[in-house]
């Protein structure tokens, strides 16, 4: 430290005796590239996390410009637009399309996603009709600005002149010696508490708000090696981490009411995509939105207080976590970065029970590495694309209605050839962009009233668009069309005789990512004036950040045709948890699950990605540490919110580490070099 500041006292004080109104009008290309990439690194933040007056950010902002900038000093003023243009290239790309991935996913893009970014041609229509929006090009003003002052400059003869008194060299060095001095300033003032978010880089909000976007993408790009790195840097550590872990936490198995009552019977688990349980409560001119499903949910066991934990990996990490009771990690995606390490599954277990193991699919085997990790994961066959006839799609492949019928057939000659099985159907209908009105069916989404006619002083069936024309509307009747499917696929079942010792399991993989204006409109129309209500209007339901974030539950229904149970769970659970429930009614399951057995727990707390978590009590911001009070009769403490978050943040921490490190496998390893040594 000595000697860094020894070397700006040098140094800056040199600087000082700069001619600073020459200085500026001799690098106004510089300047201007400076200011301009600060202005769209404020507005990014401003449209996001919105903390456009926060200091620290713009500090670390221009702290980062300055330093990748001075460079520009090494090349002839003439030359400099090249770099200049490059850089704003660079940094207005990474505001375009955070900008877009936190309208779509409310979080911010990582640098693993470069790995899948040929997946975005696949569900092109998804980005361009209900995500990209005119905000998010707002940015491109910044590299057009600098090229046009290029251009002026270049007619006036500015390169020439500035040429003669060029001092590149004690420019370089004066810049990066100002970008220094605010790095210093950021370290002698950062807590803690940022320090260690900032390493572990999974609260990406949280690091935007307080060191901008342009110190959270270095940072990301940093922790974005970390794959092909870490199974040689720091597994001893983390190892003993995970150990201290399961030996603190161990979950003896709870003898329930529920213990081994589906042993040996076939599993049939439905991914249904974008599935939100609100659209259960809905009716639209008393015809129910989700009637096939909300039926499953009354005869068979329903969580109505279920949640979807995924990260960058959307359908992915559901599925990874559906099946392993482990986070997704927070580092790229496990079905991409991560899908030759070793997990203990489900269809592994079952395997081991003499299940056969299954998964289908009516899209491309290599969507999200399917092709690769459903093997990894112990599925026996994974039927895709290609073992199907498309011969109907909506949307990003072959529609649900077709995908059930075929699989029906698929299933019952499986079922004729082995004695148990597992099977994964996952669906596709339902994903994003939802623009297929005239495959959905002829389901109504406007609101039809009784309303006196002037002419005649009677009153008459009216019609109000309501929801017609809007991304709620289509998806609404989207998610319409897939519970017909489901109803569809379960008939054609049960005339198959295949509903016989079988488990139906439906869970929402997320949520549909609609905006919070989509939901004003379904809560707050005023029909009478084909508007929203105002917020002083006694009927007006608010929608803050918490009713968003708690109107992102999805269904989960375990179901069976031999009994009716009719039982709604009201208990908080999370994806992680549903491993270990149904372990504990079909007899499987991991030394290494995270999760509960909602049945034998009291008081379950759900970790999300981001850092948030939520209880029967409490939902809880990680990015303002601030919580809404959920039960009126609760009484919280510090003791209790620090309680829950060591908890969640514990989770991803062991989690992550079993998914970089290998833990698993390496493991195993060990223990047969100890068996071997000991025969």
């Amino acid at each position: 430290m000595k000697n860094i500041l020894m070397f700006i006292q040098r140094n800056f004080l040199k600087v000082k005796r700069f001619n600073y109104s020459q200085y500026i009008k001799t690098n106004i290309l510089f300047f201007s590239t400076t200011i301009s990439l600060l202005i769209n690194s404020t507005i990014i933040r401003s449209i996001t996390v919105k903390n456009i007056f926060d200091i620290r950010p713009f500090i670390s902002d221009l702290c980062i410009i300055l330093f990748i900038l001075s460079f520009a000093y090494l090349l002839k003023p003439k030359k400099q637009i090249v770099y200049f243009m490059t850089v704003s290239i660079i940094f207005t790309a990474i505001c375009v399309i955070n900008s877009i991935y936190f309208t779509y996913y409310a979080s911010f893009a990582s640098v693993s996603l470069i790995s899948v970014s040929m997946q975005v041609v696949d569900v092109a229509d998804a980005v361009t009709e209900s995500v990209v929006e005119t905000k998010d090009f707002i940015y491109l003003w910044q590299p057009l600005l600098i090229l046009f002052l290029h251009y002026n400059l270049k007619s006036h003869n500015y390169y020439f002149r500035v040429e003669k008194i060029e001092k590149g060299k004690e420019r370089l060095l004066g810049t990066i010696t100002a970008s220094i001095i605010m790095g210093l300033i950021l370290i002698v003032t950062i807590s803690s508490v940022a320090i260690s978010r900032l390493e572990k880089q999974w609260n990406r909000e949280y690091l935007v708000m307080q060191f901008g976007i342009n110190i959270y993408q270095i940072n990301d790009l940093i922790r974005s090696l970390e794959p092909s790195i870490n199974a040689f840097f720091g597994y001893d550590k983390a190892a003993l981490k995970i150990k201290t872990y399961y030996a603190e936490n161990k979950k003896e198995p709870v003898i329930n009411e529920y213990t081994n009552i589906f042993k040996d019977k076939n599993i049939l688990a439905i991914h249904f995509e974008s599935a939100q349980q609100f659209l259960m409560d809905l009716k639209f001119n008393d015809l129910e939105v989700t009637p096939n499903l909300n039926r499953l949910a009354k005869e068979g066991i329903f969580f109505s207080n279920f949640y979807s934990q995924v990260g960058i990996g959307t359908s992915s990490d559901t599925e990874f976590t559906f099946n392993t009771s482990l986070m997704p990690s927070t580092t790229g995606t496990v079905f991409v970065s991560y899908w030759n390490r070793e997990f203990i599954t489900i269809p592994k277990l079952l395997k081991e029970q003499g299940y056969y193991t299954f998964s289908m699919h009516g899209n491309k085997a290599d969507m999200w590495n399917r092709k690769l990790m459903h093997k990894e994961m112990g599925y026996d066959r994974f039927y895709s694309e290609n073992d199907y006839e498309i011969d109907e799609v909506i949307g990003l492949g072959l529609a649900d209605k077709s995908f059930f019928r075929q699989s029906i057939d698929k299933i019952e000659k499986i079922s004729n050839k082995y004695d148990k099985y597992y099977g994964t159907l996952i669906t596709l209908s339902n994903h994003t962009p939802f623009s297929n009105l005239d495959k959905y069916g002829d389901y109504d989404v406007d609101m039809k009233v009784n309303k006196l006619n002037p002419v005649t002083g009677l009153e008459e069936p009216y019609s109000y668009p309501y929801m017609e024309d809007t991304i709620m509307g289509r998806y609404i009747k989207s998610m319409h069309y897939s519970d017909e499917a489901l109803g569809e696929f379960i008939n054609g079942l049960d005339e198959k005789g295949l509903l016989e010792d079988t488990v139906i399991v439906i869970y929402g993989d997320h949520d549909a990512r609609l905006s919070k204006k989509d939901f004003q409109k379904l809560y707050n129309y005023n029909y009478e004036t084909n508007n929203i209500k105002e917020k002083l209007d006694p009927s007006y339901i608010p929608f803050d950040y918490y009713e968003y974030e708690l109107n992102r539950d999805v269904p989960l229904v375990i179901w069976t045709k031999e009994k009716n149970f009719n039982k709604d769970v009201k208990e908080v659970m999370g994806m992680i948890d549903v491993f270990p429930t149904l372990g504990n009614m079909f007899n499987f399951n991991s030394p290494y699950q995270l999760g509960n057995d909602i049945f034998s727990v009291k008081d379950n707390v759900v970790g999300f990605t981001n850092g948030n978590w939520l209880t029967n009590d409490v939902y809880y911001n990680s990015q303002k540490q601030e919580f809404k009070l959920l039960n009126s009769d609760a009484t919280i403490s510090q003791e209790y919110i620090d309680k829950y978050i060591n908890d969640s943040e514990n989770k991803i921490d062991i989690s992550n580490d079993i998914i970089k490190y290998d833990f698993i496998r390496k493991i195993k390893e060990t223990e047969n070099i100890l068996n071997n040594y000991n025969k």
